[in-house]
């Protein structure tokens, strides 16, 4: 069955006429929803720490920024931007007892919803608008008077204006312009995971590594390894993303693509991995494990963060991409383009701290 998708004709901004909408965190996600917002007309308050490295940046914007109390009491919608495993205590200890009666719960991911970390009390609206993409990618479209899609879901509807309000929501931060997608809390939470552990970076990331050291191993130089399992790899993915696995393989040589069809490395084992990866997924254990690690200090984090920012293809890496020109050319665009994203990345970091 084909998914119910919504554009700029299904959401109605007067839907937020007369609202407050409060943003907690002002990261990557935070910044923009704000700054859409805002733009589109709507009331918004950003609710941080008082001492959070990020006050300045959102009050240089000109947004109005409260403490997280103080933004929750006041507003008719409250959108959580903060990362996962903040959210609970932030629930905790600095909204639920300031939350005005009926006011909207919004969220971008649904982990803390699915999960169970975050049980709003039942008069209370629960609803997503995730985009799919990074916070500074939704308001640069924004800006350029396009759009990120989005997914969108309500997992309490109280009132029977649940849908109303997540539309207006995704309207008001451009996502109807690209589109948005039907989904719900556990299908986005559960998808989102599985694809982050077991392609995108789970496996791809292993993928590389493993190739580069089967190679190295092997007595190749690790230069020439280096562009072969990752170098290329972005103009793979740039042909996925403009045509899909057909267009991928089409563009490539006949030797590659019978290469890629008798592939015996991705089988069937790594099928059964995905399966055992999805089970714990769907009951719950991998957000156990994770939040237990977070709420222990992250020693497990941190020492697998240690462990694999360390890999042998990084001893290479760094020197090849500085030959690349037009990389450097790229990133120092982007630096410029992104400066104020990239002091928000840095204050959250000290902010964690």
């Amino acid at each position: 069955m084909a998914a119910q998708i919504w554009y700029e004709d299904d959401g109605d901004l007067s839907v937020l006429d007369g609202k407050k909408v409060a943003i907690i965190g002002y990261g990557s996600q935070g910044h923009a929803h704000a700054l859409n917002l805002r733009d589109s007309g709507v009331d918004v308050v950003v609710g941080l720490r008082p001492n959070s490295k990020s006050v300045e940046f959102a009050k240089e914007q000109g947004l109005e920024v409260k403490s997280v109390p103080e933004a929750a009491a006041e507003a008719d919608v409250i959108m959580i931007l903060a990362p996962d495993q903040y959210q609970k205590g932030i629930w905790e200890n600095d909204i639920e007892p300031n939350i005005k009666e009926g006011a909207a719960l919004a969220f971008a991911h649904g982990f803390n919803i699915h999960y169970g970390y975050i049980k709003p009390s039942e008069d209370h609206p629960v609803f997503m608008v995730a985009p799919k993409g990074p916070g500074h990618i939704v308001r640069r479209e924004y800006a350029a008077g396009r759009g990120v899609p989005v997914v969108t879901a309500v997992e309490q509807d109280p009132r029977g204006d649940g849908w109303d309000l997540a539309l207006a929501y995704a309207k008001a931060i451009g996502a109807l312009r690209a589109g948005a997608i039907k989904t719900t809390f556990k299908e986005e939470t559960e998808t989102d995971l599985f694809g982050e552990q077991n392609v995108l970076l789970g496996g791809v990331n292993k993928l590389v590594e493993m190739g580069f050291e089967v190679l190295t191993d092997a007595g190749y130089q690790p230069e020439i390894a280096y562009f072969e399992v990752c170098h290329e790899l972005k103009m793979i993915v740039d042909l996925m993303n403009e045509g899909g696995l057909n267009k991928d393989r089409w563009s490539c040589s006949d030797t590659a693509q019978y290469g890629d069809y008798v592939n015996t490395v991705i089988d069937e084992h790594a099928r059964e991995r995905m399966q055992y990866h999805l089970q714990r997924i769907q009951d719950g254990s991998f957000a156990q494990e994770f939040m237990d690690d977070q709420a222990a200090g992250a020693p497990k984090f941190k020492q697998l963060q240690e462990e694999y920012s360390n890999v042998r293809i990084e001893e290479v890496g760094p020197k090849l991409r500085a030959m690349f020109s037009w990389n450097n050319e790229a990133a120092k665009d982007a630096d410029e383009a992104n400066s104020f994203t990239g002091k928000i990345a840095r204050a959250q970091v000290q902010d964690a701290e």
